[in-house]
């Protein structure tokens, strides 16, 4: 798995300049489950599919072991159908970003590399950007937001199904407060299970 990594020019201010995204090295067709998280970590050497000892892969093992699932490697992941990316493509110089970052990078950068998986069945949305993006790229492509507004504990337990996707809100489980938070721990463990019981079923 290789990284993109390129400067954007769009005019935001509330994220640095530096993008970085995957470039995968899979058969776009045995991807299933996307799991999008926030943003990448300030440290390149944290980010998903660099290594396996940098931050996003250690707290990823930690939540799906929570799950009930033991994984070691990004390897299991992608044999297991799921890939892993970030709503927006840049880290964030404070600690929020303004839904006009976010959609504009969600329409320019999120919505292409989701379309190319052609077999997307469910798409895990970790933290209130991955929701926010993922509403601007499916209202963008199909009229409607799949996730309706409100606080994430209060949406969470309905089903969100359009176009044949099913959409989960939940917690995002990189950074710190993935393990200072242990009642969104737990819920975000429910949540991969319901992704690890889709695949199973498939």
């Amino acid at each position: 798995m290789g990284m993109n990594t390129f400067t954007c020019n769009y005019p935001c201010t509330d994220v640095h300049k530096g993008m970085i995204f995957p470039r995968p090295d899979l058969d776009p067709r045995d991807i299933r489950v996307v799991m999008i998280s926030e943003c990448p970590p300030a440290d390149r050497s944290d980010y998903y599919y660099e290594s396996g000892s940098g931050a996003f892969f250690q707290t990823t093992r930690t939540a799906f072991r929570d799950a009930g699932c033991a994984i070691e490697t990004y390897e299991d992941l992608t044999r297991m159908g799921i890939y892993l990316t970030t709503a927006i493509k840049c880290g964030k110089r404070g600690y929020l970003v303004s839904a006009k970052t976010i959609r504009e990078c969600a329409l320019r950068f999120l919505k292409p590399e989701l379309e190319q998986f052609p077999d997307i069945g469910m798409i895990l949305c970790m933290g209130d950007f991955a929701i926010k993006a993922v509403n601007s790229v499916y209202k963008e492509k199909h009229g409607k937001s799949p996730i309706p507004s409100g606080s994430t504990y209060k949406i969470r337990k309905q089903e969100y199904i359009r176009n044949g996707v099913r959409f989960l809100p939940s917690y995002t489980h990189t950074g710190e407060s993935f393990n200072i938070e242990k009642v969104k721990r737990q819920m975000i463990a429910e949540d991969i299970r319901t992704a690890l019981d889709y695949l199973k079923a498939r």
